[in-house]
């Protein structure tokens, strides 16, 4: 009997042998997809370790009560830049590389819908990020926070070119989002494999649709405020300046309707990579597909409509705080049933914990935390209490670290195999997952606690005396395992690529079509275009009910 590898496999090619300016070449002129998507990711990652280095001397800074070892303007910079790099420039081009170096892949095309658009965005996201960190040349750091708020950019406040390297960093940067987002729509509506229809379109496929979408829903508001922001300073307008008739509180408006959504484009991707590894180490199919597809659209629908939450403090009136806190628990419902509908799928199933499926969990856990964080939060008059503290420092990092990050150590395990054909370490993995967990908990339990206690965030120092030295010291200690553990993933990486042991196309027995195409998978993807017959063609075609059916 034919087995799918067989079907659709490339013949046997000799090795291409370049120079090193033919290779250099080749990448930088490149439109294929999965070449994109690994520059995305190693960009990301690259980024984050210069942002993870920057909250390094945060948390050195915030050790110690009265600590001088940063000035108050370099903290601020260095506030601003992490947070601005974490989110767009790691957060987002999650987004674009998974879902081009996977979807066309899942869905059996051979490229994305417009490669040369893929570049475009791409190149886009990278120069808007070199420019962001071309301000360091300059001797102008944005100081303005993450966020950007009016008054702090306008020009009579912001008298340096920093804050302009911020504005039109993140606005190029946007524009390579975009290109990524309507890429991803297109090729996932018009370019899918015969027999994949929507019902049988992998998850982790589906969840990238809607946030390649929900990208087209808010990147737009943010760039149309970041140009507003820019006549501001540089035209003599006055969206934002309240001395001359402006409105200070519209840069917020328009900057949460898309920060909050925001949260979201960058937990879906995560979204996506558990609903794939979870069901594949648990050797079960996923547990209510179509509720967990109607769930995604429903956070998406409703997260777009909670913005305000974000400006309980700001005095809006009490009609507006009760629907958005009331919003905001709704969108607790979708999210609770995804958290279920994982759990369904691991119990009773026959559980590896590959470091895959461990960061998995770890991400299940972390993530409930930051929910139910979140719930608290929703309620006006305890953010009110809470919303100016480390309180909301600590639950944003469960989401976004404890979230984001561990999901992303989970899909790049999960995925090395298949870009690579090597296989990690798996003593490596588990050193790296449970040195990350702790270190993670250490850090950002005690911010929990330090906010209840009146820590105020956003600040480069503190009094002593009113017991916050204890929760900081301990926050600062747990950075010191978050580091060794990602230095041992580096050497995973590292070793893996040298001298890791071959992976096979297919080494976690999984069932998307991107396992059965070769590793690392050639440029044109698939000789044959695969015809699909169910949800799950590899597993049909490595266990079939009929002895006679064979993939076509």
């Amino acid at each position: 009997m034919a087995t799918l590898s067989q079907s659709i496999e490339p013949p046997a090619l000799g090795p291409e042998k370049y120079s090193l300016p033919q290779l250099t070449y080749r990448w930088l002129a490149t439109v294929d997809h999965k070449k994109l998507g690994l520059m995305y990711i190693i960009a990301m990652l690259l980024f984050f370790v210069v942002s993870g280095c920057m909250a390094i001397l945060i948390r050195i800074q915030l050790a110690l009560p009265n600590n001088h070892f940063v000035t108050p303007e370099t903290f601020n910079r260095l506030f601003t830049m992490h947070g601005t790099t974490m989110v767009y420039l790691v957060g987002m081009p999650m987004v674009a590389g998974l879902g081009n170096y996977l979807v066309p892949l899942m869905i059996g095309a051979r490229d994305m819908a417009f490669p040369r658009l893929n570049a475009f965005g791409f190149w886009a996201f990278l120069f808007g990020g070199l420019l962001l960190y071309s301000s360091y040349a300059t001797g102008s750091v944005p100081d303005i926070g993450w966020f950007g708020y009016a008054p702090l950019t306008n020009s009579t406040f912001s008298h340096g070119a920093g804050t302009d390297f911020w504005v039109l960093g993140v606005l190029l940067a946007g524009f390579g989002s975009i290109s990524s987002a309507i890429n991803v729509v297109a090729t996932t509506i018009a370019m899918r494999c015969p027999g994949m229809t929507l019902r049988r379109m992998p998850m982790f496929v589906w969840v990238m649709l809607v946030d390649a979408a929900l990208v087209l829903i808010v990147i737009p508001p943010l760039s149309a405020a970041q140009i507003m922001l820019m006549i501001d300073r540089g035209l003599g307008g006055n969206f934002f300046n309240a001395a001359a008739g402006g409105q200070v509180l519209l840069w917020q408006h328009f900057f949460w309707i898309f920060g909050h959504p925001e949260v979201y484009v960058l937990i879906f991707p995560i979204f996506a990579i558990l609903s794939e590894v979870i069901p594949v180490f648990s050797r079960k199919p996923l547990f209510g597909k179509p509720a967990m597809v109607a769930a995604i659209i429903a956070i998406a629908f409703i997260g777009v409509g909670v913005w305000a939450h974000h400006m309980f403090t700001v005095g809006l009136p009490s009609p507006a705080n009760t629907f958005f806190a009331a919003a905001t628990m709704l969108v607790g419902i979708p999210t609770g049933i995804k958290i279920f509908n994982w759990t369904a799928t691991m119990y009773g199933g026959r559980i590896r914990y590959s470091t895959p499926m461990l960061f998995a969990c770890g991400f299940l856990l972390q993530f409930l935390v930051a929910g139910l964080t979140g719930i608290m939060l929703a309620a006006a008059p305890f953010d009110w209490q809470l919303h100016h503290t480390y309180f909301v420092v600590g639950h944003f990092h469960f989401t976004l670290i404890g979230g984001l990050v561990f999901g992303l150590f989970a899909g790049i395990y999960y995925w090395f195999p298949k870009a690579t054909g090597r296989m990690t370490s798996e003593a490596l993995g588990k050193w790296h997952f449970w040195l990350f967990v702790l270190g993670f908990n250490i850090t950002f339990i005690p911010m929990h606690f330090a906010g209840i206690l009146g820590m105020p965030r956003r600040v480069y120092t503190f009094q002593a005396g009113h017991g916050l030295e204890v929760w900081n010291l301990i926050s600062s200690w747990g950075v010191v395992l978050q580091v060794a553990a990602v230095l041992l993933f580096v050497v995973n990486i590292v070793w893996a690529l040298a001298k890791g042991p071959k992976a096979g196309d297919d080494p976690w027995d999984a069932w998307t079509l991107e396992w059965a195409t070769s590793s690392p998978p050639p440029e044109y993807n698939f000789e044959k275009n695969p015809v699909v017959r169910s949800s799950r063609p590899l597993w049909d075609m490595k266990h079939p009910l009929d002895p006679d059916w064979k993939f076509e």
